[in-house]
C-alpha cells in the first residue's frame, strides 16, 4: 500500500460570511415584525409571522452552519485530492492532481500573478493571505494550466515529493542548501 497523508485545514471567517449572517439575522427580525404591525388590519398575519419566526430561526442556523468551511487535503500514492468540507455535512471534491504533473510549487505568487489560467481551486485558510498561501500549477492536456490555491503543511510536501518532477523538487527542497 502506498503511503497516505492529510490535513484540514479550516477557513479562516471573511467579510462576505459576516454579512451573510448579519442580513440572515436582520431578515428573521424585520419581516416578522412588519407582520405584527401589519396583523392590526389583517390579524391572520399574527398566525403567519409566528410561523415564520419558527421556520426563521431554523433557516438562520442552517446559514450559520454552512458558513463553517474546511479543506481537506490528501496525498494518496501519486495523487493530491483536495476536498471541501460544509458544516461536517456536506463533502464536494474540489480538485484531483496527479503530483507528477504538477510544475510550479511555490509559496507566494511572485512567478504566478502574471500568468492566465482556465481553471483556479481556491482551497486556501485565507484566500487573501498571499504571503502564506502555496500556488500549485499543473497543466491539463488540452485545455490549458490550472492553478492551485492551498496551505499545505510539512506533512503534505513531504509526501508529495517522490512523485514530483525532478527539477521541481531540486528546486523545492535543496535550493537553499547550494549556495
Amino acid at each position: 500500500m502506498e503511503g497516505f497523508v492529510e490535513q484540514v485545514v479550516k477557513r479562516d471567517k471573511t467579510m462576505k460570511s459576516l454579512t451573510i449572517k448579519i442580513l440572515a439575522v436582520a431578515l428573521l427580525v424585520i419581516i416578522p415584525v412588519t407582520l405584527f404591525m401589519l396583523s392590526v388590519y389583517w390579524g391572520y398575519l399574527a398566525m403567519v409571522a409566528i410561523f415564520l419566526i419558527i421556520g426563521g430561526v431554523y433557516v438562520v442556523w442552517y446559514v450559520f452552519s454552512c458558513q463553517k468551511v474546511e479543506y481537506e487535503y490528501a496525498v494518496n500514492g501519486d495523487t493530491l485530492d483536495i476536498s471541501k468540507i460544509i458544516a461536517l455535512r456536506k463533502r464536494k471534491r474540489v480538485c484531483s492532481v496527479p503530483i507528477k504533473d504538477i510544475e510550479v510549487l511555490e509559496k507566494g505568487d511572485k512567478n504566478i500573478k502574471d500568468r492566465g489560467f482556465v481553471r483556479v481551486y481556491n482551497a486556501a485558510k485565507n484566500p487573501n493571505d498571499v504571503k502564506e498561501n502555496h500556488f500549485a500549477v499543473w497543466r491539463v492536456a488540452g485545455k490549458g494550466s490550472c492553478l492551485l490555491v492551498f496551505n499545505p503543511n510539512e506533512d503534505i510536501i513531504l509526501a508529495m515529493k517522490p512523485y514530483m518532477d525532478r527539477d521541481l523538487m531540486i528546486k523545492l527542497f535543496y535550493k537553499n542548501r547550494q549556495g
